[in-house]
């Protein structure tokens, strides 16, 4: 049930993505990569977005009982995946 969830949790998240994007507009879209921040928060995890110049999209799903994460911390992360 819990892995249930857990899907259920990036899915509803790949849909605020495509809000996000949206709402700001195909030229922004198309100028950078984009950290969308947190897309998804919960009791017990919580989950950011990023995409990328190719439109990649890439949702991180993070324990939010055991880690404190910055949102410039999560930025850094995303920002160092290697999508060349």
């Amino acid at each position: 049930m819990e892995n249930d969830l857990k899907f259920y949790m990036v899915h509803t998240s790949l849909d605020v993505v495509d809000e996000k994007i949206s709402a700001m507009g195909k030229a922004l879209v198309d100028q950078r990569e984009l950290y969308l921040g947190l897309l998804y928060p919960t009791e017990d995890y919580k989950v950011y977005g990023y995409m990328t110049k190719s439109k990649v999209k890439f949702v991180m799903v993070v324990d939010a009982s055991n880690i404190a994460f910055f949102d410039n911390e999560i930025r850094s992360m995303f920002q160092k995946l290697p999508v060349d």
